[in-house]
């Protein structure tokens, strides 16, 4: 197995390249990625003592690059991750999100077709899985999970341009048979989450004694994937998945995100004591340190906020035998911890 992982610089690509390259399958793996604010070299440090590793600094966009790099490196299988991804970027500038996600999958599409429909039928063992998300679901109601046959009803440019990109990976597999695989994942959390995320935003905030902005009224609903949990289904998907099928992935862990602001706070408090010792100028005059619940802060809510995700995995459960290892409440003590770890300008993207 050759494999392409594109965005592998990224939060989820990274965990990913861990994955991919512990596999004796895995005889190459090749990471392009075009570096923008989210992809970081130093969220790969790990694989580039690999020997199996190769990176590739090309922007998806560039379709004479894209074929290049499939071709050069006789790519088999690919993983395709990367993906502008956050709503609220997607809303002040939508053009970018069609440019990355639904011309970048177009280019990385042609590049596998015209590469892998050349090559001799003895070799042919190739697979493209496309890597989504619920959000092309819409939203639900206070009951009900979205499966591999809900319709889609995208609500912002985002999701728009992932739906559309998974309708590209759905047409190339029925004309021109190419072996394809979608995955439609929940929210994901962890290490190395770039801090504009939810998470990262309020551990953050927390350290830094800041306000905790909480959209609306706080009672949005998401279900929430580890993000090394998430890494294992898409090998799983990759390895055995039928051809042409998708499948949805999430976490069993559905949380008001008011919920995990206030129990991110309550985690920050316990394992960062020293915060006691300061001042929370920032939350006005007479308040503590250390009781990191005064920081949050009800903000105007943004234009088609989705009310609730939640991911019915059974299919996914049942045909590749992939289920969640982590607890919401496992998965996020650690990742409080890591990010407690790290450098405090890393909270803030610096």
């Amino acid at each position: 197995m050759n494999l392409l992982v594109t965005g592998g610089c990224g939060f989820i690509g990274s965990h990913v390249l861990d994955h991919v390259l512990a596999q004796p399958e895995v005889a190459r793996v090749v990471n392009l990625d075009c570096l923008t604010y989210a992809g970081r070299l130093e969220n790969v440090a790990g694989a580039v003592a690999s020997p199996k590793y190769c990176f590739e600094q090309v922007d998806l966009r560039d379709k004479a690059a894209v074929l290049r790099i499939v071709r050069d490196h006789a790519i088999t299988h690919v993983l395709h991750l990367a993906a502008e991804s956050h709503v609220d970027r997607s809303i002040e500038g939508p053009g970018d999100f069609i440019h990355s996600n639904i011309v970048g999958t177009f280019n990385l599409l042609e590049a596998c077709r015209e590469f892998w429909q050349n090559q001799k039928s003895e070799i042919r063992n190739q697979r493209f899985l496309h890597v989504s998300t619920d959000e092309v679901f819409g939203s639900l109601g206070s009951s009900g999970h979205f499966t591999e046959t809900t319709p889609y009803a995208p609500n912002s440019p985002y999701s728009a341009s992932k739906a559309a990109s998974d309708l590209l990976v759905r047409a190339y597999h029925h004309t021109y048979c190419l072996d394809t695989v979608i995955t439609n994942c929940s929210n994901n959390y962890g290490p190395r989450q770039f801090p504009e995320k939810l998470i990262p935003v309020v551990i953050g905030k927390a350290v830094a004694r800041q306000p905790i902005p909480v959209y609306g009224d706080g009672l949005n609903v998401r279900d929430w994937l580890y993000v090394t949990d998430h890494a294992e289904a898409l090998w799983q998907s990759l390895r055995r998945g039928r051809s042409g099928e998708t499948y949805c992935i999430g976490g069993h862990n559905e949380w008001a995100n008011l919920r995990i602001v206030e129990l991110i706070c309550d985690l920050v408090d316990e394992l960062a004591p020293q915060l006691v010792d300061r001042t929370l100028l920032s939350a006005g005059p007479g308040t503590s340190a250390g009781q990191s619940r005064q920081l949050i802060t009800f903000v105007k809510d943004r234009p088609g906020h989705d009310r609730r995700y939640a991911i019915d995995a059974a299919k996914i459960d049942r045909e590749l035998g992939w289920r969640p290892s982590h607890t919401f409440e496992s998965g996020i003590r650690e990742t409080v911890r890591w990010y407690l770890a790290q450098p405090t300008g890393s909270l803030s993207g610096s």
